[in-house]
């Protein structure tokens, strides 16, 4: 296969394709944002890559938009799912070389409880496309090829907007589930737009598979850890502490005293994964929203079942070949603290 330079990315200004756009740019692919006539979220998109406005679900245009496109990223949001198989043809129809399916997620995960499979059944429609595509073009120097990028948690992202993934960071609570042992893996903003790069960097070892990426192996034990660290040292910076935590009970006593009074002001709850999973379950027979969420925090920490490591070590895993690299606790907690939004 010869080399990846151009490359359009459908979902460029969304959550995940802010960071896979800049990365994209900054590794010097040129790169090209293919977006719904109306969005009018372009914002994040780097100066100076072109846009081009096409419905996604007009299979026409877009294979218009994917003219002379080496490879295409869809990181499209769930409303736009219907459409996906579109997107492959269109990219197919316009000779694309690699299409990076619209995953970012767990991948081909058979662990999934069942109220999951029709969200999984709707994303393999196009993935299925992208392969049967890529079967009809084996042995072709420049056929068309695919790769999907499983990330398991996207962590940094996830952890302030979800506060029932057990941080409510705004608040300062932490709800623990069971003994918050258990380890999943997770993958930045950073590692996901990494994750893009090496993977257009790395076309042959990269072709018509799904490639497993993770920045970090944690649980939430070790999180709330180094959220109370994090967030004594954020008070310290700004000199937000109180009359006894700036040490009224004499020095160096008063000094450590206030450290461990500031670390008590994250307020512990307790609950379990399978209250997790009932809650998830009554909303999904209600038509009740939050029933989804309530899933993914169940698989995250069911105690015991490994279910959301995504690689159990770096060296198993995609990440040394596509040069993701390994994040500790600390750095995704400052990164979730800080609510880090990707911009040009």
């Amino acid at each position: 296969m010869t080399g990846i330079n151009k490359v359009a990315i459908l979902g460029a200004s969304g959550n995940f394709g802010t960071p896979i756009t800049s990365a994209l740019h900054d590794a010097g692919f040129a790169v090209t944002a293919v977006t719904r006539p109306d969005s009018n979220s372009t914002a994040t998109i780097p100066a100076g890559i072109p846009v081009i406005r096409a419905d996604y679900a007009d299979v026409d245009a877009l294979a218009q938009a994917f003219a002379g496109q080496h490879a295409v990223v869809c990181v499209v949001g769930p409303g736009a799912i219907k459409a996906s198989k579109g997107m492959v043809d269109a990219a197919k129809r316009a000779g694309v070389r690699r299409y990076i399916i619209n995953d970012f997620g767990w991948g081909l995960n058979d662990r999934s409880e069942p109220e999951l499979k029709s969200i999984g059944a709707a994303r393999r429609v196009a993935w299925d496309c992208a392969a049967e595509y890529a079967r009809g073009d084996e042995g072709k120097e420049d056929g068309f090829t695919w790769t999907g990028i499983t990330i398991g948690n996207p962590i940094d992202w996830a952890l302030p907007k979800f506060p029932r993934m057990g941080f409510n960071i705004s608040e300062r609570r932490a709800t623990i589930y069971d003994e918050g042992t258990e380890e999943f893996t997770g993958t930045t903003l950073e590692g996901i737009g990494q994750a893009v790069v090496g993977v257009l960097q790395h076309p042959i070892e990269t072709a018509n598979r799904f490639v497993k990426v993770r920045s970090i192996q944690t649980s939430q034990n070790a999180l709330l850890a180094a959220f109370q660290c994090a967030t004594v040292e954020a008070e310290s910076e700004t000199g937000t502490r109180t009359g006894n935590e700036a040490g009224g009970e004499g020095e160096g006593e008063g000094e450590r005293g206030g450290e461990m009074h500031r670390k008590s002001e994250w307020e512990i709850e307790h609950s379990t994964s399978q209250q997790t999973l009932a809650d998830g379950r009554a909303k999904h027979a209600q038509g009740a929203a939050g029933w989804l969420l309530d899933f993914v925090v169940f698989q995250l920490f069911a105690p015991g079942e490994a279910r959301s490591v995504v690689a159990p070590s770096r060296d198993e895993s995609d990440s040394p070949l596509l040069r993701v690299r390994e994040e500790t606790v600390d750095e995704v907690v400052r990164k979730a603290l800080l609510g880090r939004r990707w911009a040009a």
